[in-house]
């Protein structure tokens, strides 16, 4: 289920934010803090999370501890759905 989880987002990521569609984005792969996202798509990535796995997403874990890669962000959706 994560690996499936990841790939959504990386899909989703890739496309929508990076306008790289062809795009792999590794598991460990640093999106804040390896500057491939900013604040203002960090908003755009967090309501698609809400939207597409219906989990709520609480503006504090808005940061680069809680969304920095794309297995840290599967494993937070996969604890609450």
């Amino acid at each position: 289920m994560t690996q499936d989880i990841q790939d959504r987002l990386n899909a989703y990521i890739t496309a929508q934010i990076m306008k790289q569609p062809g795009r792999t984005l590794g598991a460990d792969e640093a999106l804040i803090s390896g500057g491939l996202i900013d604040s203002f798509s960090l908003v755009d990535l967090a309501l698609f999370v809400e939207e597409s796995f219906g989990v709520r997403i609480d503006d504090t874990e808005l940061n680069a501890q809680t969304f920095d890669n794309l297995g840290q962000l599967a494993a937070l959706i996969q604890g609450r759905i």
